[in-house]
């Protein structure tokens, strides 16, 4: 009976890999066309849409991890003429971190900020659509076109809402993307036309033989496609667009643009391992990677030091996270990754869960005190002084819970925590194992200065983290007398609960979660099992498929 369970959930793997990107889709064009004052009917089709994302995000990661990596072929072309999408550990993990973000955002924006502005739901399906897409595609220029997709997505949930500050955050944060958007092009169309494919698992073939003609122009537009996802990741010195945008951005938006950082490193660390992984362009850029991560993580680091608001410490906590992430790539330690891996989840979740309680802290300290029927202002993420004012400030939704003092001091002690690493919580352990793997480079004889570096930087971000937020929680908790205790809605307090729970949890799973992370980071170096996989669907068509062109020359 198991057996027949186990197959028949093997036989539908390859048509659920296309559920992430058809559902959130289907969803947003139903969406739009409802009317603006059938707001709850678009909250029910997103949470039904966001709740079955997760569960199938959730069967793709328990399928991969027993069966190996799955491919689908969209209207059944082989590789390489043809889209392909593929699912492996990683992009499972990534798809599921991502639906679990925004199904937490999507609740707490149900609060209230649904109705600051239209289409809300809809432009977060389309955000999921483009994430997930970005996450599941194998091929390089269909990357692109999912990477737009989400972007655009992006550009008008950082509008949402009004105020000077999210315009004037919003020209920077599109013209930064639309200058990346354009360098990401050109790179593409440099490895097109000196390989003449590009899906990944045909290029990373392509790349491994015992020569590779033309090698300049495949450095080049490598290292145009690396700028690329370091402007989308965020890397010094390219990341001066971030911190403002996402401290100006509506709190659930902002929560999901926690993982938008992480599409930039996820392809990094994709198109690194399957490129450069081996043959003669091994270990392309992996020296430029650890600088750029190093620089990134220790100068958030101070920015997160000179920051006073807790949306503007989470922001600085996305680019540390994302630096660090980088860094680790650059080692060329498949330990070292698989501790990034690790890392990457709980510090996401602790990000997502910061924005959204710095837009409670920040009501409480404007001194609002708001009823069913009040509206409130919302203090801007700008300036400290300045005041974001929404032309549509609507009233919460829902009861108030008790003890709700208790509960955000409980809550931002537990986000302060895990953005710094600190013991036994699950980002200190990722840390620990990227440490573990840097005193293991101190043992190979010329990377005792990099070793040092490394974990240097590691322990300095976390204490400059720990120190930053410390002192912004005594001013918030302990200094803030005289004011009305604020008013949590349950929409607002359960992500921001159910985040940090899922941070405990990982606490608890600590050993099967870090043997999952450290197999995927050793699969991704293998990379023969990703390039098969994909290779091996161009010539055997998904079960219950039709029959395709399987005959066309390759």
């Amino acid at each position: 009976m198991t057996g027949a369970v186990s197959g028949v959930v093997r036989t539908a793997m390859p048509h659920l890999i296309v559920a992430p990107v058809l559902l959130p889709m289907l969803c947003a064009g139903v969406m739009i066309v409802l009317a603006e004052h059938r707001r709850p009917l678009k909250l029910v089709l997103g949470a039904t849409s966001t709740l079955v994302g997760i569960l199938i995000s959730l069967a793709l990661v328990l399928g991969v991890d027993r069966g190996g990596p799955v491919t689908y072929l969209v209207s059944n072309w082989p590789v390489p003429f043809g889209i392909a999408l593929a699912v492996d550990r990683l992009s499972a993990t990534m798809l599921l971190l991502t639906w679990i973000l925004g199904g937490a955002a999507l609740l707490y924006g149900s609060a209230r900020w649904h109705r600051v502005g239209v289409h809300f739901p809809a432009l977060f399906q389309l955000q999921l659509m483009g994430l997930s897409g970005a996450f599941l595609t194998a091929d390089i220029f269909n990357l692109f076109v999912f990477f737009e997709i989400l972007l655009a997505a992006s550009y008008g949930l950082l509008l949402h809402g009004a105020g000077e500050s999210r315009v004037r955050a919003s020209v920077r944060y599109v013209a930064v993307n639309v200058v990346a958007s354009s360098v990401f092009l050109i790179g593409i169309a440099t490895i097109y036309g000196v390989t003449g494919t590009l899906n990944m698992a045909e290029l990373a073939a392509r790349l491994s033989g015992a020569s590779v003609a033309n090698r300049h122009l495949v450095d080049a537009g490598a290292t145009l496609l690396a700028v690329a996802f370091l402007i989308k990741a965020a890397a010094w010195p390219l990341n001066f667009w971030l911190a403002p945008a996402y401290r100006a951005a509506s709190p659930p938006a902002a929560a999901m643009f926690a993982v938008l950082t992480k599409v930039g490193v996820y392809t990094l660390v994709r198109l690194w391992n399957l490129m450069f992984a081996g043959g003669p362009l091994a270990g392309f850029g992996a020296d430029g990677l650890f600088v750029f991560g190093l620089g990134t993580a220790l100068l958030a680091g101070f920015g997160m030091l000179a920051s006073h608001r807790i949306a503007a410490q989470a922001s600085w906590g996305v680019i540390i996270s994302a630096g660090t992430l980088v860094a680790a790539l650059g080692t060329r330690e498949p330990e070292a990754l698989g501790g990034a891996l690790f890392y990457l989840v709980p510090s996401t979740l602790a990000s997502a869960a910061a924005f959204l309680l710095a837009d409670v802290v920040d009501r409480w300290e404007a001194g609002a005190t708001v009823v069913e029927e009040a509206p409130f202002l919302t203090a801007s993420l700008e300036d400290e002084g300045e005041v974001n004012l929404d032309d549509e400030a609507a009233p919460l939704v829902g009861r108030p819970i008790p003890a709700s003092i208790a509960l955000l001091g409980f809550a931002y002690m537990t986000c302060a925590l895990l953005i710094a690493g600190f013991p036994p919580l699950p980002t200190f352990l990722g840390k620990a194992a990227m440490l573990r793997a840097a005193i293991g480079l101190a043992a190979d004889g010329g990377a005792g200065l990099h070793a040092a570096a490394f974990a240097g930087v590691i322990l300095v971000c976390g204490l400059l983290g720990l120190v930053a937020l410390t002192r912004t929680g005594i001013r918030t908790f302990w200094s803030g007398g005289g004011r009305h205790p604020p008013v949590v809605r349950a929409a607002e307090a359960l992500p921001v609960l159910a985040l940090l729970g899922l941070c405990g949890a990982l606490t608890l799973a600590a050993g099967p979660a870090m043997r999952l992370a450290q197999t995927t980071a050793a699969s991704l170096r293998d990379r023969q099992e990703y390039i098969e996989a994909v290779r091996r669907a161009s010539v055997t068509p998904p079960p219950g498929s039709p029959r395709g062109l399987e005959d066309v020359p390759r």
